[in-house]
């Protein structure tokens, strides 16, 4: 027999980034566990265009846990009360029958909200233009073996691209820092035959690039880490220190 809960939602409601926001209460009854949190939010927004009121504003694409644009803090967590999943992974079975659910946007100064709870993260975007690529030419595209990497190397690659940039990191962090995110999209190309040739000018632009957007410094305190839906590792804000500090040397 589907089991299902009563809850109470405090949301974030806010006109834009200049309006003065504040959180407003809602009660949804017979939320199926087995449902998911952007479903249960799609729940609010039927009953309260059904009772004439303005849905709760809120961002999501793909809800399989690749775009990243689900971003909620939910109950003082990044995407929620679950490890190395993203809000649209998130289940209601995680939730109490007659919970309170506190419900917010990213806070940043870097992530200006857009309405509710969705935020511009526009500055990851800037962030990568400014050297997350590789301009090279590379020629046509290799056999799979012609350029030969240590899997330990590829795998570690492999771990960094996995960010989705969804800004986890940077909600988690008590300075608004985006050093993981920069760190990952930094190590993914450093790590590479293909980005070496960049790789000094890299690192200097998208550090040059993330100050300049406002984002905090990074104080290790490793909150990012734990809070990142793809488990991306503070090993790479070490990497991303290297790679800074070498080209810094180079000049």
């Amino acid at each position: 027999m589907e089991k299902t809960i009563n809850l109470t939602l405090k949301v974030w409601r806010q006109k834009d980034a200049k309006a003065k926001g504040g959180f407003e209460t809602y009660k949804v009854n017979n939320i199926s566990t087995d449902s998911s949190f952007l479903e249960m939010l799609d729940v609010l927004n039927e009953q309260l265009i059904s009772e004439g009121q303005e849905p709760v504003a809120f961002d999501h694409d793909c809800r399989e846990g690749i775009c990243g644009m689900c971003s909620l803090y939910i109950n003082g967590h990044p995407h929620g009360p679950d490890d190395d999943i993203t809000t649209c992974q998130l289940h209601m079975r995680k939730f109490k029958d007659g919970e309170t659910v506190t419900i917010e946007p990213w806070r940043s100064a870097a992530f200006p909200v857009i309405k509710d709870l969705i935020v511009n993260r526009h500055a990851f975007d800037e962030i990568m233009a400014a050297g997350g690529y590789v301009s090279v030419s590379t020629g046509g595209v290799p056999d799979a073996n012609a350029i030969p990497i240590p899997k330990p190397i590829a795998d570690e690659a492999m771990d960094a691209a996995s960010c989705i940039g969804c800004g986890a990191c940077v909600a988690a962090c008590k300075n608004g820092s985006a050093m993981l995110f920069v760190s990952a999209k930094v190590s993914q190309l450093a790590l590479l035959p293909q980005g070496k040739a960049e790789a000094s000018r890299r690192a200097k632009a998208m550090v040059a690039k993330m100050d300049e957007l406002g984002f905090g410094a990074c104080t290790n305190t490793g909150a990012c880490e734990i809070e990142c839906p793809k488990g991306i590792s503070i090993a790479n804000i070490a990497r991303l220190n290297r790679e800074f500090l070498s080209a810094k040397l180079k000049d």
